[in-house]
């Protein structure tokens, strides 16, 4: 793995030419194989859900909380609202019924989600670091994350992970994972599965099927144990036996640079 400034990125790429970034997004672009309905955000996630509809999940419906469904955008958007997500859209709904007839029902796959800090259980914290009534950085907040969370029929984070996101407590639980673990959501009548995957640059991690407590299921190449548990701030568990995320092919990589060519310069 080696590092690429901005300038050298826009070189044709071989397979052995890709960042922790580029393989975060193509993990989390390879997790959409088998799905039909996306619930996509922007940043990473749409990089994501749009190079796996160039690649390997053509059907797959990507769907904006603005309320484009079925958006087949030939760029990267700027923003949920970017015209070129209504103009490519198999149809356009209002936002109410985004989230009161497609979410939360439950007729969404899969949904992206970050995290300014994550729990052992997969809870999220995007509100406030620190206290609530006085905190010490006030974060973006909710939007739509908590219904995501609690009724997409599963989840999948992508964060970077350190031990200043990967935390034994969340300061605010702004969308619930599995909350003090399993059983949680079915106690509390949530309708999606909760987290399945949780994607960082250091590895993959998975719930535990008895505890639902993130277990590390994957190394990505060149990182070691050692590193990601470093990066984690609880004693993390992992499988037995670890695998070794695969790394990028030379055609995931040529969609992916082709892509990221049309994005807006903060999302290069």
């Amino acid at each position: 793995m080696t590092a690429h400034t901005a300038q050298e990125q826009t070189a044709d790429p071989s397979a052995e030419d890709w960042t922790a970034s580029d393989l975060m997004t193509l993990t989390a672009a390879r997790s959409l194989a088998r799905h039909r309905t996306c619930f996509v955000g922007i940043g990473l996630p749409s990089v994501a859900a749009n190079v796996a509809r160039r690649l390997h999940a053509p059907e797959l419906a990507l769907i904006y909380e603005s309320g484009t469904l079925g958006a087949k955008p030939p760029a990267l958007p700027l923003s949920i609202g970017d015209g070129i997500l209504a103009e490519t859209a198999d149809a356009v709904v209002s936002v109410p019924e985004i989230f009161n007839y497609w979410l939360q029902p439950g007729r969404i796959d899969v949904g992206f989600l970050g995290a300014a800090q994550l729990d052992r259980f997969g809870n999220i914290n995007t509100t406030v670091i620190g206290s609530y009534d006085q905190p010490k950085v006030r974060l973006p907040g909710a939007g739509g994350a908590p219904e995501i969370a609690a009724s997409c029929r599963e989840v999948i984070i992508v964060v970077r992970q350190s031990v200043r996101t990967f935390v034994e407590r969340c300061d605010f639980t702004t969308s619930l994972g599995f909350g003090a673990g399993r059983g949680d959501r079915e106690r509390l009548g949530l309708r999606g599965a909760g987290p399945r995957l949780v994607i960082t640059d250091h590895g993959v991690l998975e719930p535990d099927p008895d505890t639902a407590e993130l277990r590390l299921t994957s190394l990505h190449p060149g990182v070691t144990l050692e590193q990601a548990r470093a990066a984690t701030g609880w004693d993390l568990q992992v499988a037995a036996p670890l695998s070794e995320t695969a790394p990028p092919r030379a055609e995931e990589m040529r969609v992916l640079r082709a892509l990221q060519a049309t994005a807006p310069s903060a999302e290069r």
